[in-house]
């Protein structure tokens, strides 16, 4: 019964519930030619059901995406190519492409008759305002009879996803006015100051330019031996995501959560223009083991499209994974929420003395329905005090802030160090 219901429209219901009426009347009436009517209304949708189930709807559903990593608010072009598997030719039917909430309307097309092994493309646009990776399909077709009577639904089967990168915000030029000590800090500028100093040397390989060849090294082996310059050392950076769902206020773009992946992609972006070698400590790098890593924007920008507020717990876990990446030195930047002294505490032991370290602390009243209560900067939050005093430049922002002129003033701030 529930089968027989799925398949009849409103209108084949209404033909069966009529059919049976003017049946049970016309046999109680005696009246033989309204019977008659009564048993065609009936017999009418159940045949048309049964001839709808005849039809084969095989088809081979090819889906892509151009291109298929996208920012917020561009558009990818979906291509669709349905061919005909089955045996005979396809009828006229009604498509529609099942879509995740976030991209929009569901796109609604006619697919035309197709014989065997017809190929037919279909073309739509999507447009996402929510960063993550968005579902496209199943595609689900549905086949009416040319009187409105039943109706069949199927699906093709298979999917494919867009994946949509979170916004970048231009920074400006700038950078700050530090690069910080150890490994990657100032070597950049040695190697270009001593030459010599920072070239090795190898024996020579068939291939080699003679214009390369070391000759006092050649010399005293005996041997030929020619220069190999070292790839000049990158300044590191490392940025820090705190993800805790607790200190996140806000929903949908506007949330504090969707401000600090915003921030963080900006401003990683904007490093790797610079050459630096970006460490992006997050919960999704420091499971996996990215953190101790350097990123490219790519697979960098790929883990921010994904982030999602996480456990409390785990940003214990994220500052235990950035400690070894931070002991080298080079540019911190933690994007925080209010932190307890204790938290705070951990995340000021980041900085290395004589470093750069810079916080961006999401004001808890700056986002959501409650208004701000804090000035920019104003150190009012627990947490700021604790961080300037271990040489942090701090900047604390609620929902209003343009990202541009907080990181402005913030990386001004670079060259106040505590020793």
């Amino acid at each position: 019964m529930r089968r027989l219901r799925d398949l009849l429209t409103t209108r084949g219901r209404a033909f069966v519930a009529a059919g049976v009426t003017l049946v049970l009347c016309g046999v109680g009436l005696g009246f033989t030619d309204l019977t008659r009517i009564g048993v065609l209304l009936v017999a009418l949708p159940l045949l048309s059901g049964m001839l709808m189930r005849r039809h084969d709807l095989r088809f081979s559903l090819e889906r892509t995406a151009v291109p298929g990593r996208v920012q917020v608010d561009e558009k990818a072009l979906v291509t669709l190519a349905i061919e005909n598997a089955g045996a005979a030719t396809s009828p006229l039917l009604m498509a529609e492409e099942q879509l995740d909430y976030a991209l929009g309307d569901r796109p609604r097309f006619v697919v035309p008759r197709m014989r065997r092994g017809d190929r037919q493309e279909v073309h739509y646009t999507v447009r996402s305002h929510v960063r993550g990776r968005h579902r496209l399909g199943p595609l689900g077709v549905r086949l009416r009879d040319p009187f409105g009577l039943s109706t069949r639904v199927a699906a093709i089967s298979g999917s494919s996803d867009v994946l949509v990168l979170p916004r970048i915000l231009p920074l400006g030029g700038g950078r700050p006015a530090g690069s910080g000590v150890g490994a990657e800090g100032a070597i950049p500028h040695m190697v270009a100051l001593h030459g010599e100093d920072d070239v090795s040397i190898r024996a020579y390989r068939d291939g080699d330019d003679l214009r390369r060849i070391h000759w006092p090294a050649t010399a005293k082996t005996g041997d030929l031996m020619v220069r190999q310059e070292d790839r000049p050392a990158r300044r590191r950076a490392v940025v820090v995501l705190d993800s805790r769902a607790r200190g996140h206020h806000g929903s949908g773009t506007s949330s504090s959560f969707e401000w600090a992946v915003t921030a963080c992609a900006s401003v990683a972006v904007h490093l790797l223009a610079q050459a630096y070698a970006v460490h992006l400590v997050c919960d999704e790098t420091a499971e996996d083991g990215r953190a101790a890593s350097a990123m490219e924007v790519d697979p960098l920008l790929d883990v921010l499209a994904v982030a999602q507020p996480g456990r409390d717990d785990l940003f214990a876990d994220v500052l235990q994974a950035a400690h070894p990446v931070t002991a080298s030195g080079g540019l911190v930047l933690a994007v925080v929420t209010d932190l307890d002294e204790e938290l705070a505490r951990r995340v000021a032991s980041l900085r290395q003395p004589g470093g750069t370290a810079l916080a961006i602390v999401l004001d808890p009243d700056g986002f959501g329905a409650t208004r701000r209560r804090h000035a920019h900067g104003s150190g009012e939050l627990p947490c700021v005090p604790i961080l300037q005093g271990a040489g942090w430049g701090v900047a604390v922002v609620g929902s209003g802030d343009d990202l541009a002129t907080v990181w402005t003033a913030l990386s001004g701030t670079g060259s106040r160090v505590v020793a």
